[in-house]
């Protein structure tokens, strides 16, 4: 199981994975941060990159903040950076 951090900013042109941010994946995503949506979007667009189901991704922590933990199932750490960088 594999747990990361995330650095999330909304409301950009195209969902795309930027790099790293003060050790965390900073992920851009067109989706706003109204009500949700920027979280249902991370997980969809983390499931479709690391080929891995939804349901196996969950946001541990940073519902309503930039930042984020995300454990993902079946991946380990290494698997995952791999994977996005």
């Amino acid at each position: 199981m594999a747990t990361i951090r995330v650095h999330v900013v909304p409301n950009a042109k195209i969902d795309k994975v930027v790099g790293e941010h003060a050790g965390a994946i900073k992920i851009r995503l067109r989706a706003p941060a109204v009500e949700g949506k920027a979280n249902a979007a991370l997980i969809s667009f983390l499931a479709a990159r690391l080929k891995v189901p939804a349901r196996t991704i969950v946001l541990a922590r940073g519902q309503k903040s930039r930042d984020k933990w995300v454990r993902i199932d079946r991946l380990s750490d290494a698997d995952v950076r791999r994977r996005l960088l």
